[in-house]
């Protein structure tokens, strides 16, 4: 067979659509980019020091209505490699945000945004057993965004605790103190028939609490020159302590009494639950914002009982 040369057009560049097509539709859009992008994530917090699984969402702002579309594969590549080379201190994302900027300068692309998700495992004691402790996870999410130049840094995470009702407990303790009257109207009152009598029937009507739970978004000061860690550990001890309930992993019959006792000394509304969640974020001065929503899945009612509250620092 004879020899022929194969001409150089078959290795033309390979065609770049989004560079050189124009789009059907002249529209800016606000943010595009990928979700779920499967990464290590490690945090700039003691109480967390080993790697764990996480997955972003990366995009950019599009305002140019001509560019037809952005560049994945620069975003992909960004945020793994950001995610690769240590923990996600609030100067690393800041650098990863600008550099995500950066590399959209010919789509005109001015804003960028990193939403980082991830759980946390953390060991927690029993309430009285010592040695005692099970393991408690929760949810995390960074959230990072750089607007005109600023990057601003959010946590969001939830806390599952124990509520009980102020009502259901008033109408209980009505319920066991008219059966008290009753018992021993006209009868011999003595501190040991009264203590009896309780042993037996103070249960006669229980108050009902249920499982319920804290999701709080903070927004924190300072960008990309902030070097405090992010504490997130702390943050978690904060919203536990201002519940005072959080649920409990491994028990004994102690740690339950005890839990018990917590609960009837926390009574709480949803309405409560929120000020008191509120109430911590406002004593942060770390904190310029908060966004805090409790639900409790209700025992006595098929529906749940909802509360919001927003807190913005001042200027």
């Amino acid at each position: 067979m004879p020899d022929f040369a194969v001409p150089d057009a078959l290795f033309d560049p390979l065609p770049d659509v989004a560079r050189n097509d124009r789009p059907l539709r002249h529209t800016p859009l606000a943010w595009v980019g990928m979700e779920g992008i499967a990464v290590p994530v490690r945090l700039d917090d003691p109480a967390f020091p080993a790697a764990l699984i996480g997955h972003a969402d990366a995009a950019v702002d599009l305002p140019d209505p001509g560019v037809k579309g952005i560049h994945m594969s620069r975003l992909h590549r960004l945020v793994t490699t950001a995610c690769q080379a240590g923990p996600l201190t609030p100067a690393a994302l800041h650098a990863l945000l600008a550099d995500m900027v950066a590399s959209h300068h010919d789509c005109g692309s001015t804003a960028a945004r990193v939403i980082v998700r991830t759980r946390l495992l953390r060991a927690r004691p029993a309430l009285v057993t010592p040695g005692l402790s099970g393991w408690q996870d929760y949810p995390l999410t960074l959230i990072a965004e750089r607007r005109d130049g600023v990057t601003t840094l959010s946590l969001r995470t939830e806390v599952v605790y124990s509520s009980t009702c102020p009502c259901s407990a008033a109408l209980v303790r009505q319920v066991v103190r008219e059966a008290f009257v009753q018992h021993f109207d006209g009868a011999p009152l003595t501190l040991a028939a009264a203590a009896d009598w309780l042993s037996a029937h103070a249960t006669l009507a229980t108050p009902h609490s249920q499982r319920s739970v804290a999701d709080v978004t903070v927004t924190l000061r300072g960008d990309g020159t902030r070097t405090a860690p992010l504490a997130i550990g702390h943050w978690l001890d904060r919203m536990e302590s201002a519940l005072g309930t959080p649920v409990q992993t491994a028990v004994k019959r102690a740690d339950e009494q005890a839990f018990a006792r917590l609960n009837g000394s926390h009574l709480m509304y949803v309405e409560d639950a929120a000020r008191a969640v509120e109430a911590a974020c406002r004593a942060d001065p770390d904190v310029i914002s908060a966004q805090v929503s409790v639900r409790h899945l209700e025992s006595l009612h098929p529906h749940d009982a909802v509360a919001t509250a927003d807190y913005r620092a001042a200027a």
